[in-house]
């Protein structure tokens, strides 16, 4: 088997500081490396459909919320792990692109809600299938039971973390 980047990093650092090495360290390295890929993936949609990853973020979270595809502000915050500032500086761009708009909150009537409009939920759908069509190159020549057990395996890494 050929060394790749991930075994010329652990075998240089056998070499020059094992100290550093732990059991965990080439699965750290691997997913890092497969994590920028995917995220390289849907960056690279993302220009021609002319949205930022924060923008991207934003219309996904409210597409899946589904029908009426709206949400609290705070809520949008707590499931982007952004700031409130960030999130509301995110809802303003896409308000001012005719994406989203802040409606009053029917349960609280002091409080706003952030809403797609047809065309942002449009906009999210078309953004989430390139995401994932992008997502799916990247894994595109891996065999299906390696997708399987990787996914498995990393399911089990996932609940024990």
């Amino acid at each position: 088997m050929t060394a790749d980047r991930v075994d010329q990093l652990i075998a240089a650092w056998e070499r020059e500081l094992p100290a550093v090495l732990h059991p965990t360290t080439e699965l750290t390295k691997r997913l890092l490396l497969l994590a920028a890929a995917v995220d390289e993936s849907t960056r690279a949609v993302l220009p021609e459909l002319g949205l930022t990853m924060a923008e991207f973020d934003v219309l996904g979270t409210l597409r899946r919320s589904g029908e009426p595809c709206r949400m609290k502000p705070t809520e949008l915050s707590r499931s982007l792990l952004l700031s409130s500032g960030g999130t509301s500086n995110v809802v303003n761009q896409l308000a001012n692109r005719g994406l989203v708009v802040r409606e009053p909150d029917p349960e609280d009537g002091r409080g706003t809600q952030i809403q797609l409009t047809d065309e942002g939920v449009a906009m999210a759908e078309k953004a989430v299938l390139a995401g994932a069509a992008a997502h799916a190159e990247v894994w595109a020549d891996v065999p299906a039971e390696v997708l399987e057990a990787a996914t498995t395996a990393l399911r089990a890494l996932h609940r024990a973390v």
